[in-house]
Protein backbone atom coordinates (compact mmCIF):
# COMPACT_ATOMS: atom_id res chain seq x y z
CA UNK A 1 0.00 0.00 0.00
CA UNK A 2 1.39 3.39 -1.03
CA UNK A 3 1.90 6.03 1.62
CA UNK A 4 -0.51 8.94 1.32
CA UNK A 5 1.12 12.31 0.74
CA UNK A 6 -0.15 15.51 2.33
CA UNK A 7 -0.22 17.28 -1.04
CA UNK A 8 -2.46 14.56 -2.50
CA UNK A 9 -4.95 15.23 0.31
CA UNK A 10 -4.71 18.99 -0.25
CA UNK A 11 -5.36 18.51 -3.98
CA UNK A 12 -8.42 16.33 -3.25
CA UNK A 13 -9.87 18.95 -0.91
CA UNK A 14 -9.21 21.74 -3.43
CA UNK A 15 -10.90 19.73 -6.17
CA UNK A 16 -14.07 19.43 -4.07
CA UNK A 17 -13.83 22.84 -2.39
CA UNK A 18 -11.96 25.31 -4.63
CA UNK A 19 -12.04 28.04 -1.95
CA UNK A 20 -10.91 25.73 0.86
CA UNK A 21 -8.39 26.97 3.41
CA UNK A 22 -5.77 24.36 2.53
CA UNK A 23 -3.23 26.22 4.65
CA UNK A 24 -5.28 24.98 7.62
CA UNK A 25 -4.59 21.40 6.53
CA UNK A 26 -0.88 22.05 6.07
CA UNK A 27 -0.62 23.74 9.48
CA UNK A 28 -2.49 20.82 11.07
CA UNK A 29 0.00 18.42 9.53
CA UNK A 30 3.00 20.36 10.84
CA UNK A 31 1.48 20.59 14.33
CA UNK A 32 0.54 16.91 14.41
CA UNK A 33 3.92 15.78 13.06
CA UNK A 34 5.71 17.75 15.78
CA UNK A 35 3.35 16.47 18.48
CA UNK A 36 3.69 12.83 17.37
CA UNK A 37 7.43 13.05 16.67
CA UNK A 38 9.14 9.79 17.59
CA UNK A 39 5.87 7.89 18.04
CA UNK A 40 5.28 4.68 16.14
CA UNK A 41 2.31 2.39 15.69
CA UNK A 42 2.33 -1.25 16.79
CA UNK A 43 3.31 -2.13 13.22
CA UNK A 44 6.51 -0.14 13.71
CA UNK A 45 5.61 2.48 11.11
CA UNK A 46 5.61 6.21 11.83
CA UNK A 47 2.52 7.32 13.73
CA UNK A 48 1.83 10.10 11.19
CA UNK A 49 0.78 7.56 8.60
CA UNK A 50 -2.45 7.01 10.57
CA UNK A 51 -3.76 10.62 10.70
CA UNK A 52 -2.84 11.09 7.04
CA UNK A 53 -4.75 7.94 6.07
CA UNK A 54 -7.78 9.09 8.10
CA UNK A 55 -7.62 12.52 6.45
CA UNK A 56 -7.33 10.88 3.03
CA UNK A 57 -10.47 8.81 3.60
CA UNK A 58 -12.37 11.98 4.48
CA UNK A 59 -10.94 13.89 1.52
CA UNK A 60 -12.13 11.00 -0.69
CA UNK A 61 -15.60 11.58 0.77
CA UNK A 62 -15.27 15.23 -0.34
CA UNK A 63 -15.34 16.69 3.15
CA UNK A 64 -14.09 20.20 3.85
CA UNK A 65 -10.75 21.53 5.08
CA UNK A 66 -11.88 21.81 8.71
CA UNK A 67 -12.82 18.12 8.87
CA UNK A 68 -9.62 17.05 7.12
CA UNK A 69 -7.52 19.21 9.46
CA UNK A 70 -9.36 17.77 12.48
CA UNK A 71 -8.67 14.26 11.16
CA UNK A 72 -4.97 15.04 11.03
CA UNK A 73 -5.15 16.37 14.59
CA UNK A 74 -7.59 13.79 15.98
CA UNK A 75 -5.15 11.96 18.26
CA UNK A 76 -3.00 14.89 19.38
CA UNK A 77 -4.88 15.59 22.62
CA UNK A 78 -5.21 11.92 23.53
CA UNK A 79 -1.73 10.71 22.58
CA UNK A 80 0.57 13.73 23.03
CA UNK A 81 1.08 16.63 25.41
CA UNK A 82 -1.00 18.92 23.17
CA UNK A 83 -4.03 20.60 24.68
CA UNK A 84 -7.46 21.57 23.41
CA UNK A 85 -6.58 25.19 24.14
CA UNK A 86 -3.59 24.94 21.78
CA UNK A 87 -5.75 23.41 19.07
CA UNK A 88 -8.37 26.12 19.53
CA UNK A 89 -5.88 28.99 19.43
CA UNK A 90 -4.03 27.64 16.40
CA UNK A 91 -6.90 26.20 14.34
CA UNK A 92 -10.08 27.89 15.56
CA UNK A 93 -13.28 26.83 17.29
CA UNK A 94 -14.60 24.62 14.50
CA UNK A 95 -11.55 22.35 14.29
CA UNK A 96 -11.16 22.35 18.08
CA UNK A 97 -14.75 21.17 18.56
CA UNK A 98 -14.23 18.31 16.11
CA UNK A 99 -10.98 17.23 17.76
CA UNK A 100 -12.58 17.52 21.20
CA UNK A 101 -15.52 15.39 20.05
CA UNK A 102 -13.13 12.68 18.84
CA UNK A 103 -11.15 12.84 22.08
CA UNK A 104 -14.29 12.42 24.16
CA UNK A 105 -15.37 9.41 22.10
CA UNK A 106 -11.96 7.78 22.50
CA UNK A 107 -11.61 8.35 26.24
CA UNK A 108 -14.57 6.31 27.37
CA UNK A 109 -13.51 2.96 28.82
CA UNK A 110 -15.66 0.02 27.83
CA UNK A 111 -16.09 -3.22 29.74
CA UNK A 112 -18.46 -5.98 28.64
CA UNK A 113 -19.57 -6.46 25.05
CA UNK A 114 -23.15 -5.44 25.89
CA UNK A 115 -21.98 -2.36 27.77
CA UNK A 116 -19.56 -1.55 24.95
CA UNK A 117 -22.33 -1.70 22.36
CA UNK A 118 -24.76 0.38 24.41
CA UNK A 119 -22.13 2.95 25.34
CA UNK A 120 -20.90 3.26 21.78
CA UNK A 121 -24.39 3.91 20.49
CA UNK A 122 -24.94 6.49 23.23
CA UNK A 123 -21.60 8.16 22.50
CA UNK A 124 -22.34 8.24 18.80
CA UNK A 125 -25.78 9.74 19.31
CA UNK A 126 -24.40 12.40 21.67
CA UNK A 127 -21.61 13.23 19.26
CA UNK A 128 -24.04 13.29 16.35
CA UNK A 129 -26.25 15.76 18.18
CA UNK A 130 -23.30 18.14 18.36
CA UNK A 131 -21.72 17.60 14.95
CA UNK A 132 -22.15 14.69 12.52
CA UNK A 133 -18.63 15.33 11.25
CA UNK A 134 -17.21 13.86 14.48
CA UNK A 135 -18.88 10.58 13.53
CA UNK A 136 -17.37 10.76 10.05
CA UNK A 137 -13.89 11.23 11.49
CA UNK A 138 -14.47 8.34 13.90
CA UNK A 139 -15.62 6.08 11.07
CA UNK A 140 -12.58 6.97 8.96
CA UNK A 141 -10.34 6.36 11.99
CA UNK A 142 -11.91 2.95 12.51
CA UNK A 143 -11.60 2.09 8.82
CA UNK A 144 -7.88 2.82 8.76
CA UNK A 145 -7.39 0.90 12.01
CA UNK A 146 -9.14 -2.07 10.40
CA UNK A 147 -6.63 -1.88 7.53
CA UNK A 148 -3.80 -2.24 10.05
CA UNK A 149 -5.23 -4.99 12.29
CA UNK A 150 -2.39 -7.39 11.54
CA UNK A 151 -0.17 -5.55 14.04
CA UNK A 152 -2.50 -6.46 16.93
CA UNK A 153 -2.47 -9.69 18.91
CA UNK A 154 -5.19 -12.14 17.74
CA UNK A 155 -7.49 -11.58 20.76
CA UNK A 156 -7.45 -7.79 20.27
CA UNK A 157 -7.95 -8.26 16.52
CA UNK A 158 -11.10 -10.31 17.10
CA UNK A 159 -12.47 -7.86 19.67
CA UNK A 160 -11.77 -4.88 17.42
CA UNK A 161 -13.26 -6.57 14.35
CA UNK A 162 -16.39 -7.66 16.27
CA UNK A 163 -16.95 -4.13 17.57
CA UNK A 164 -16.51 -2.82 14.04
CA UNK A 165 -19.05 -5.28 12.62
CA UNK A 166 -21.56 -4.73 15.44
CA UNK A 167 -21.34 -0.97 15.79
CA UNK A 168 -19.40 0.93 13.17
CA UNK A 169 -20.39 -0.85 9.93
CA UNK A 170 -24.12 -0.53 10.72
CA UNK A 171 -23.61 3.12 11.63
CA UNK A 172 -21.84 3.78 8.32
CA UNK A 173 -24.70 1.97 6.58
CA UNK A 174 -27.33 4.09 8.34
CA UNK A 175 -25.47 7.20 7.28
CA UNK A 176 -25.27 5.93 3.70
CA UNK A 177 -21.48 5.85 3.62
CA UNK A 178 -21.02 2.64 1.67
CA UNK A 179 -17.30 3.19 1.05
CA UNK A 180 -16.72 2.88 4.79
CA UNK A 181 -19.30 0.21 5.48
CA UNK A 182 -17.87 -2.27 3.00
Amino acid sequence: MAVVRLEDIVEQVQASHPDADVDLIRRAYIFSAKAHQGQTRLSGESYMIHPLEVANILADLKLDAAVVAAAILHDTIEDTTSTLEEIKSMFGDEVAKLVDGMTKLSRMELQSREEREAQNFRKMIVAMANDIRVILIKLADRLHNMHTLAALPPSRRRKFARETLDIFAPLASRLGIWQIKW
